[in-house]
Parts: structure tokens; sequence; C-alpha cells
């Protein structure tokens, strides 16, 4: 697996074990006030981790389903489906749970004709005292027309190393959130 190393997102307040070597995306191009964008030098894998408005979805699996649904929207994915949703105790940081999705989507990446297959991991963190969903996801290219042909065994260990980096985030200051 990848060596991860602690990372500090949005000025510090909130930190999270991410992937040796990946680039802050906001060294490069413009990245929006609300979202960290990280991008791998070697593939194009990408984490990103949004700050947005709770949605108003009840139920945690449905709002990770709607975020997940809404990334589909944002990378004009032609198609898409979900493989899984788990729920995993998180009791961290007034957070009880992590809701773990992994999906995937259909997406003609960097202007091409053809269709990519991007598997799509998201982690959702509800922050309910404060109206925040914070969305954590991973872009891994599984198949794509430029010859990136990934095994079910990289799935795996990028899965794995999805839900270390999901686990060891830390909000350090809530004051991000007003």
């Amino acid at each position: 697996m990848t060596d991860l190393v602690k990372t500090e997102l949005f000025g510090k307040a909130i930190q999270a074990n991410f992937p040796n070597g990946f680039i802050d995306a906001s060294e490069l191009r413009q990245v929006p006030d609300t979202q960290e964008v990280y991008l791998s030098p070697n593939s194009d894998d990408s984490i990103i981790i949004e700050i947005l408005q709770r949605v108003s979805a009840s139920d945690s699996v449905d709002a990770a389903r709607y975020h997940f649904e809404a990334i589909a929207h944002d990378n004009d994915a032609e198609s898409f489906f979900v493989d899984e949703v788990n729920e995993i105790p998180y009791n961290r940081d007034e957070i009880p749970s992590i809701i773990i999705l992994s999906g995937r989507q259909g997406v003609k990446k960097f202007n091409r004709t053809s269709v990519d297959d991007v598997r799509i991991f998201v982690a959702l963190y509800r922050l309910k005292e404060k109206s925040v969903d914070l969305v954590l996801s991973l872009n891994f290219p599984v198949s794509t027309r430029n010859g990136v042909i990934r095994t079910e065994e990289e799935c795996n260990t990028a899965k794995e190393m999805f839900l270390s980096i999901a686990t060891s985030l830390h909000v350090v200051d809530f004051g991000l959130f007003v």
C-alpha cells in the first residue's frame, strides 16, 4: 500500500493522511475555497474533500447516495451506479459514523470522446450541529481508452487506502464551519 502522510487541509483546520507525493492542485490551478484537491503525479487519481451544506436527507445512506450522484453530475457521467454503502463507527470530532460508498461512473475525461470506467469512493461525515456534510472522495480510473487498465487487486488496494484516509480524518478547528 502507498505510504500515507499527515496532510493539513483548509488552513490546518482539518488533518488527514494522504498518499505521499500527491500534489496540492491549488499549486497548479484555482480551487474553490470549499474544496481541497490532491492529484497523483503518476496517474489520473485524485482526492477531493469538500465542505458542503448538509443535504436534507435524514438517512445518512441516502445522503451519501445524493453526494455520489452530485459527483456523477459534476463529472458529466454517462452512467453511474453504487456497488456498496457501509456505515462505520467513528465517534470522533462530534461525528458518530462515516458513511463509505463505493461506486462506478462512466466518464469522458479530459475532453476525450470515449468513456472511461472510474471507481469512485466517497466518505461522508455529517456535522449536524454545523449543518455541514464533509465529503471526501477518491477518483480511481479503472479502465481508460488511453491504456490504463487496473486489476481487481489494484482496486481492492485503492479501497483499503481510501478507508485508511477516511478514518484518519480529524477536524482540528470547528471554527472552519462558521
